[in-house]
C-alpha cells in the first residue's frame, strides 16, 4: 500500500499575489512554515519586502517582487522572472483585492470599473499566465482567496446602526472567482493542474476593529461565536496546495467558523 500523501509544501515553489493587508502576511507565513519557497508580490516592492524579511528572519525562504496588476505585460514579466530563478512554479495563491466602492450600491460607476480592473481582469490575467506555465510543466495548484460573500447575499441586520455598507462589487467578483475556478479545473485538469478556492468568513482586524455592535452580531451568526484570526485561514490554503489534496479540484473550501452552516 502506498503511503498517504504529504500535508506539507517542502520543495514546492509557490507564488502569492497580494502579500500585504490583513490576510497576506499570515498566508505567506503559513506557506513558508509548511516548507515552501515563496515569492510574494504586491504592487509596491517595499510592502512585499517587509513581509519577506520577517519570514527570512525566521529562517524561511521568502523573496519579494513587485507587480502592478493593471498591466498584463507586468504579470507575464513576473511569471518569467520566477521561472528564470526557479526550475518551475508549483502553486499560485491569488490574494490581491481592491476595495474602492466604500459608498455601497449608490457609489460612482468609475469605482465599480476600478474594482473590476484588479478583482476581475487582473485576476484572470494572472491565473491564466501562471496556470498556462504550470500546465506546460504538467503539474500545479491554483488557490484563489474568495469570501463567503461569493456564496450568498449580504445580511443587512449585521450593519444596522453602523456606518458600514456592503459593497456590490465585492460580492460580484468573489462569486466570479468561485465559478472561474470550476472553469479552470475543467481546462487544466487534464494537464495536471488543480484549481480551488478558499472562502473565508469575517476576519478580525486587531489594528482596525469593526464596530462593537457588528462584532457582537457577527459572532452570534457563527457556530464558533467569533471572527477568524488571520492565521486561521492559512491551513486551508496549505492543504489545497499540498499533495494531500491531489484529488481536490474545482471546489470551494469554506473557512467561516460555521457562519454558512447556521
Amino acid at each position: 500500500m502506498s503511503p498517504p500523501p504529504s500535508l506539507h509544501l517542502q520543495g514546492k515553489i509557490v507564488v502569492q499575489i497580494g502579500g500585504s493587508g490583513l490576510l497576506g502576511p499570515a498566508l505567506v507565513s503559513a506557506l513558508a512554515a509548511a516548507g515552501a519557497t515563496v515569492v510574494v508580490s504586491s504592487r509596491q516592492l517595499e510592502k512585499s519586502e517587509r513581509v519577506a524579511a520577517a519570514e527570512r528572519a525566521r529562517g524561511r525562504d521568502v523573496r519579494a517582487e513587485a507587480c502592478p496588476l493593471e498591466s498584463e505585460a507586468e504579470i507575464l514579466a513576473l511569471r518569467d522572472r520566477v521561472l528564470a530563478a526557479h526550475p518551475r512554479i508549483d502553486g499560485l495563491v491569488y490574494n490581491a483585492v481592491h476595495y474602492p466602492m466604500r459608498d455601497g450600491w449608490n457609489d460612482r460607476l468609475e469605482r465599480w470599473q476600478s474594482s473590476m480592473a484588479t478583482n476581475a481582469t487582473a485576476y484572470f490575467a494572472t491565473v491564466r499566465a501562471f496556470g498556462d506555465a504550470m500546465a506546460a510543466a504538467g503539474r500545479g495548484s491554483i488557490v484563489s482567496i474568495a469570501s463567503i460573500h461569493g456564496l450568498g447575499g449580504p445580511n443587512p441586520w449585521l450593519y444596522e446602526g453602523t456606518e458600514m455598507k456592503s459593497a456590490p462589487d465585492y460580492f460580484f467578483h468573489k462569486a466570479g472567482m468561485i465559478n472561474l475556478a470550476r472553469f479552470m479545473a475543467a481546462r487544466y485538469g487534464p494537464r495536471g493542474v488543480r484549481a480551488n478556492v478558499v472562502a473565508p468568513g469575517g476576519i478580525y482586524d486587531a489594528k482596525n476593529p469593526d464596530p462593537p455592535a457588528f462584532l457582537e452580531r457577527y459572532g452570534k451568526m457563527t457556530a464558533l461565536g467569533r471572527m477568524a484570526e488571520p492565521a486561521e485561514i492559512g491551513g486551508a490554503v496549505v492543504f489545497l496546495l499540498s499533495d494531500a489534496a491531489s484529488y481536490v479540484t474545482g471546489t470551494t473550501l469554506t473557512v467561516d467558523g460555521g457562519y454558512s452552516a447556521r
